[in-house]
Formats: C-alpha cells, sequence, structure tokens
C-alpha cells in the first residue's frame, strides 16, 4: 500500500483523508439529526441549537490551541504562531473544546439539563470515517505509532514496522460504541451519563495509547494531549466518586 493514499479530481490528487474527515462530519450531523427525530429531544429546539453552536465553536478552537500544544518549542520557534495554530488540530482539543463550549453556552442561556447524551454515537461514527482518513495518510501525518516487532505492525510509508494506532482506534470505537448501547438497554443510565463515560473512556484510551506514539515529552514522560486527558479525567472524577450521578437507582415494590 502507498502512503498517503489520494483520490483525484481532474489532474489534483488529493489526500483521502480530506474526503474522509468532510464525510464523517456530515455523516455524524445526519446521523445526528435521525437520532434526535427517532427519539426525541428534552431540550428546547432554540438551546439545543445554541448547544450546537457552543460545541462547534468550542472544538474548533480547542482542537487548534491543544494541537499547537502538542509541540511547544515548535510553536515558541514558528515565524507566524496564528497560522500554526490555525493549522494543528486534535480531536482530544476538540472534544474538550466543544465540552467548554457548550457549558459556557448553556450557562449563559440558563439551560440546566444535559445536552450530550444525543450526541455520543454521531461522535463515535464521525470519529471512526475520520480515523480511516488518517490511516490513509500513513507517515506523512501524526497519527502514526512508534516500531514495533509485534506481528501486526504495519509499514505506514517508511522502513519500520509500526504500531497502526488509528486501527486501533477505530477497533476501540467500535467497541465501545457496542458497550454503551449494552449498558443503555440495561441500567437506567441518567441524563448525561452516556456522554460521560463516553469520555471518560475516550480520554484513558487515548492518554493510554499515547505511549505507542511519537512525539514531544514534557520532563515526567507525557506529551501535552495526555496532560489534557488527565485534566479531563479529573474534571469527571466526582461523577466516579458518587455513582449515583451516572445510574439511578432502582426502586422495587
Amino acid at each position: 500500500m502507498q502512503f498517503p493514499l489520494t483520490f483525484q479530481i481532474g489532474a489534483t490528487h488529493l489526500p483521502l483523508h480530506a474526503l474522509t474527515e468532510t464525510l464523517g462530519m456530515f455523516i455524524g450531523f445526519r446521523y445526528f439529526l435521525f437520532l434526535k427525530k427517532r427519539q426525541g429531544d428534552a431540550v428546547p429546539q432554540p438551546n439545543r441549537i445554541w448547544a450546537i453552536i457552543g460545541a462547534v465553536f468550542g472544538a474548533l478552537f480547542g482542537s487548534r490551541l491543544l494541537g499547537a500544544l502538542e509541540n511547544p518549542p515548535v510553536l515558541l520557534s514558528t515565524p507566524n504562531i496564528l497560522l500554526y495554530i490555525y493549522a494543528s488540530k486534535t480531536i482530544v482539543g476538540g472534544l474538550l473544546g466543544g465540552l467548554a463550549g457548550v457549558e459556557i453556552i448553556k450557562k449563559i442561556i440558563g439551560e440546566t439539563r444535559s445536552t450530550g447524551d444525543l450526541f455520543v454515537y454521531p461522535l463515535i461514527l464521525a470519529m471512526m470515517i475520520g480515523r480511516i482518513g488518517c490511516f490513509t495518510m500513513g507517515i506523512h501525518e501524526e497519527t502514526y505509532g512508534l516500531p514495533t516487532t509485534q506481528p501486526w505492525g504495519m509499514y505506514l510509508g517508511d522502513q519500520y514496522l509500526r504500531h497502526p494506532v488509528s486501527l486501533y482506534e477505530i477497533v476501540f470505537l467500535g467497541l465501545l460504541w457496542i458497550s454503551l448501547a449494552l449498558l443503555d438497554r440495561k441500567a437506567s443510565l441518567v441524563s448525561g451519563a452516556r456522554f460521560k463515560l463516553f469520555m471518560v473512556a475516550y480520554l484513558l484510551f487515548r492518554f493510554l495509547l499515547d505511549f505507542i506514539k511519537p512525539g514531544w515529552r514534557f520532563s515526567f514522560g507525557i506529551g501535552s494531549i495526555q496532560m489534557a486527558c488527565l485534566l479531563g479525567l479529573l474534571y469527571y472524577l466526582p461523577d466516579f466518586i458518587f455513582p449515583g450521578r451516572l445510574i439511578q437507582k432502582r426502586h422495587y415494590a
């Protein structure tokens, strides 16, 4: 397989990643609208629109800011910091930035209900499609793994067998989707619990996954994205200290 994979429009060859990234966002949003129509929405339509606006702008800002902070020495030495920030992105920053954007909007409009549950499965779907695109970039985008001697190592564009971390993430997201769906059926989840469980599972996964990815590290051995993951996990810690915030108690007659 030749990396990066491209598709042709006329005389122009474009990375397949550009297509899958756009396709992931489009399909994910259409799936969100489908679920909203099928399941209903406890959040009033105007407030839901504001929540989406907060999520979009928060995700754009968070993705690029954390992406730029992924390599602080390069950020500080770049001749055009704003352009470097604009060109950087990471899904962890997008998730945390989107969370912050929604919470800020909810405070402004006075919405107290959870708005995250309806986003979970569309987010997982969009991320899986996006990671297919990341895989097609091979080593030409910083979503590849360290060299490995494991039998499932893959050549991603250089002479080394590497961890196909994008494929690991696709498998993880698929299993997470199945696990959350089963939990939805078997447990009485509190409103907002599905989104919290998704965030905690993904942040913990990414914290561990980044140990087998190349990149800049602080002197204590972890990178900026892993630091962000830990902060996100700390934010959700009270929900796991008090399980009643996630699962409703069953009442027996």
